[in-house]
């Protein structure tokens, strides 16, 4: 079943509520309606600000952002050789290779919402993150780091690795 699109509304709220936790100054809201893409990196934006003030992002934005990065992943990486858990946000399958059809995959990513978001913005590399456990991977395709940072540390999209 394929994943629900995020609703708009509900992305406005999650935004509003993280930066106000940030607390003053207020970002003023924007004029127009942003499309979900736009909405989804500004909540990034804004949770990267949130790890930076030594906060803990809001739940609700963390998810937020935990799967829009997962997402760039699969989009990037397209395929069902690897899965990439992120509990208890979100999982996608990705990479190309011998498909997991049932079972446990022979090909697992696994790691915290917040680990996620830094490997995923480059500020942790794999390396680092496998080292102090804060990262399991299993299975000779499990290495995703080729495919890694996907938003710069402020939270701008990176352009794909060329293939």
């Amino acid at each position: 079943m394929p994943a629900r699109p995020p609703d708009p509304a509900r992305l406005h709220a999650i935004l509003a509520e993280q930066r106000a936790a940030l607390g003053p100054p207020a970002s003023p809201e924007p004029g127009a309606p942003a499309a979900v893409p736009a909405l989804q990196q500004d909540i990034l934006v804004a949770v990267l600000a949130a790890v930076d003030a030594g906060t803990e992002p809001l739940r609700p934005a963390l998810r937020v952002t935990t799967q829009y990065l997962l997402d760039l992943l699969a989009a990037r990486a397209p395929g069902r050789a690897v899965e990439v858990r992120i509990p208890p946000f979100a999982a996608v399958q990705c990479i190309e290779g011998p498909r997991h059809t049932r079972g446990t995959p022979a090909n697992v990513v696994e790691t915290d919402p917040l680990t996620w978001l830094r490997l995923a913005t480059g500020r942790l590399d794999w390396p680092a993150a496998a080292a102090n456990g804060a990262l399991r991977a299993s299975g000779p395709r499990s290495d995703i780091s080729a495919w890694l940072p996907l938003a710069g540390p402020g939270g701008g999209l990176r352009a794909a690795p060329p293939r």
